[in-house]
């Protein structure tokens, strides 16, 4: 097995003593052994454990099939969904399409995750000049209002475009096995399907043909992907506390919480990391906010947001803690250059890389964060790669469930969200007539 990611803690101990993180351990016996044995609130949903060993391999090859054929024959490519339904997948692409050879893959385009008449505008008019497209639609109801509306109105660009016939072969659904609307109209309309498994969440599910058929169809090597989370659950299943660095994550969140820091910060030092932020967010904030508990999760970039949050983290409110995560290797390499013009006073930097003036920020800005009253966690990945990719989710699925049960909340369900759905349709429903 390869290198494993690494939970680094110094930043903080100052904010806890090891009493208080030793008596954490029994505690975390207890919730994982609540996961694992299937007792525990939400077991329903618990099949991601066991799916980089379980998952359909049928289905498996059938998604890199239709990758590949859309990969050579599609212009755009369009995934609609909401929520976990498009976050992981959009994440991945966003930090691994810049790292592989993309080759002539399609442009790839989001949809359906808010209802902004612009945003849509916008993407119609990018897909007049293309000649080929594919449209994944991803929701296991196919009533989820945001996902619905985007496939209708898509549905009907490609119905006008290419005609009925044509416009089925170019539709992919990723739904319910056995039911629900989106069902319903694929095997009416004959489009072809992949499966939202029944006991894999939404927010948990990046690694099934929700996520993987959009990560493939960008180019990226899945199989390396599910080797990386195979490998990540041989680490993140160890009982123990001293030997599991997502229970070890998962103990020092709470310890903080404990102790009055009701905010998480996740940073990252990548613009390409932005979109992992955004499913990380999802993924806690579904997870633990319930019953008025839970650590508010919130993002941000640095450097740059050093220059907007920074003073606020610095000397604001000492409520919130960070989270950082590190890559060791970059995929690139860039080296300050020598001028002939020496006015900018940075000639001391020059033949020094710029990772390595980055790694100096980190530590810099972790060193004073930390003197400043704000608890930092380091969470470092070897490489930017398919394979860290499927670990370091399965190292935050396990965490977060893990973190839930520690909370004392179900990590799998999502009531809350589920009133804002029934609100929006109650308001939304066709006016009785008046008989006027």
């Amino acid at each position: 097995m390869k290198s494993s990611i690494i939970v680094d803690d110094r930043e903080s101990r100052w904010f806890f003593t090891q009493q208080e993180y030793t008596e954490m351990a029994p505690k975390v016996r207890l919730a994982h052994d609540l996961l694992h044995s299937g007792k525990g609130p939400g077991k329903e949903f618990t099949g991601w454990i066991e799916w980089g060993r379980e998952f359909d391999r049928e289905e498996y090859e059938r998604v890199k099939q239709v990758a590949a054929e859309i990969r050579n024959q599609a212009d755009a490519f369009i995934v609609v969904g909401v929520g976990g339904s498009y976050m992981g997948a959009k994440s991945a692409v966003e930090m691994l399409c810049s790292t592989v050879n993309n080759g002539d893959g399609p442009e790839i385009y989001f949809a359906g995750h808010q209802l902004s008449s612009l945003y849509f505008a916008n993407l119609l008019k990018k897909l007049n000049g293309k000649k080929e497209i594919y449209i994944n639609v991803v929701s296991k109801s196919g009533t989820t209002l945001e996902p619905a509306i985007a496939f209708r109105i898509l549905r009907g660009y490609l119905e006008e475009r290419y005609g009925i016939e044509g416009a089925r072969k170019r539709i992919i659904a990723t739904t319910d096995r056995e039911k629900g609307a989106l069902k319903q109209m694929a095997d009416k309309e004959g489009y072809r399907t992949f499966v939202v498994p029944d006991t894999i969440g939404g927010r948990y599910s990046v690694l099934t043909s929700v996520g993987l058929l959009p990560i493939a169809v960008c180019g990226i090597n899945i199989d390396e992907m599910m080797e990386g989370a195979l490998d990540g659950k041989k680490t993140c299943d160890e009982p123990s506390l001293a030997e599991n660095p997502a229970y070890q994550y998962a103990v020092l969140r709470n310890l903080f919480y404990l102790k009055g820091k009701s905010i998480e910060v996740l940073v990252n030092y990548d613009p390409y990391m932005h979109y992992f932020g955004e499913w990380w967010k999802q993924l806690f904030g579904e997870s633990e906010g319930k019953n008025h508990k839970g650590i508010f999760p919130a993002s941000a970039m640095f450097t740059t947001d050093l220059h907007s949050l920074g003073q606020y983290i610095q000397e604001g409110r000492r409520n919130l803690f960070l989270t950082t995560l590190w890559f060791d290797k970059s995929p690139e390499d860039i080296v300050i250059p020598l001028l002939n013009n020496h006015e900018d006073g940075l000639d001391h930097l020059v033949g020094r890389n710029l990772d390595e003036i980055k790694n100096k920020a980190c530590q810099g800005t972790m060193k004073a964060h930390s003197d400043g009253g704000v608890p930092n966690i380091k969470i470092t990945i070897p490489e930017m790669s398919p394979y860290y990719y499927g670990q370091l989710v399965y190292f935050f699925e396990k965490a977060c469930s893990i973190s839930g049960y520690l909370l004392g909340v179900n990590p799998f369900d999502q009531p809350g969200v589920e009133m804002y759905k029934k609100n929006v349709t109650r308001l939304l429903e066709k006016p009785e007539s008046t008989g006027k």
